[in-house]
């Protein structure tokens, strides 16, 4: 049940945040739907086992005057700018039990966490019809853990240049996003996931204190399309860990990793009202 939520929460971000828009168009106040997705991903960044799931995903578009949700985003309009947007930023983590991996037998169980916090993104270059766009995007996440008492798993600052291209070469009527940037986080979030306590050690898992600071790069291609009744959409992210922080913590198996999902979705309902949305 906890990875069932981790998911809806990763795909659902997924449907939001690449969902395709014309650039310049007439569009409903709001559009609702919900579909399947597949997604492979490792336990932990960095551990030897991955998971394979197939899940649910909700898919929300919301082009309001102060409050929107698209591929962009769940984001308040707190001013008017062609060249800045502050919204909000989400993450999430799946679970991790005694059984996932040799490495943490003994251990405790981790919950699965949920990422959020403010996201300001700034509009480096804009072509003339505004089909592409790349932008500097700053997002900074508090995590917490989805327990039956949630608490605080430390603070992840994950600034990168974000591409973003409709109607790419060789693909009319499609949507492309291409992500790069280093990942900072604070020494209680490395301690969720690679820490050590004395207690845990053993030969082969010695104690380990992680501390604060670089978590690696990530680079990352969505593709996405809105047909007239559904929704398509994939991605793929590849992970490299090396001279992260915690490179050195006994549960890290692997330095670098690739994560990928897919996901339909069929648009059940949408408002007579209609804005114009200026993409």
């Amino acid at each position: 049940m906890r990875l069932l939520s981790y998911a809806c929460i990763v795909l659902g971000c997924a449907a939001l945040l690449t969902s395709a828009t014309s650039v310049a168009a007439d569009r409903p106040l709001w559009e609702a739907g919900a579909g399947l997705g597949v997604l492979h991903l490792p336990a932990w960044r960095g551990a030897a086992e991955s998971h394979e799931l197939v899940l649910p995903v909700p898919y929300f578009i919301y082009h309001g005057r102060y409050l929107r949700a698209d591929r962009q985003g769940v984001r308040g309009v707190l001013f008017d700018s062609d060249r800045v947007d502050l919204g909000v930023s989400l993450g999430a983590s799946p679970p991790v039990g005694k059984d996932s991996s040799g490495v943490r037998n003994g251990m405790a169980d981790l919950d699965a966490t949920v990422e959020i916090g403010p996201q300001l993104d700034l509009t480096l270059w804009r072509s003339p019809d505004r089909a592409h766009q790349l932008k500097l995007i700053l997002p900074v996440r508090s995590a917490f853990s989805l327990s039956s008492t949630p608490r605080h798993a430390g603070w992840v600052f994950s600034p990168a240049f974000n591409l973003d291209m409709v109607d790419p070469p060789g693909l009319p009527g499609w949507r492309l996003g291409l992500r790069s940037g280093p990942i900072f986080a604070s020494s209680r979030q490395h301690a969720y996931y690679y820490q050590v306590s004395p207690s845990e050690a053993r030969p082969d898992r010695p104690a380990y204190s992680a501390s604060g600071g670089y978590s690696g790069t990530q680079v990352l291609a969505s593709l996405s399309r809105r047909y007239p009744q559904h929704w398509v959409g994939a991605f793929v992210r590849y992970d490299m860990l090396q001279h992260a922080a915690f490179d050195d913590s006994p549960l890290v198996a692997r330095d670098h990793y690739l994560a990928a999902g897919v996901a339909v979705a069929w648009i059940f309902g949408e408002s007579s009202e209609r804005v114009s949305v200026d993409d």
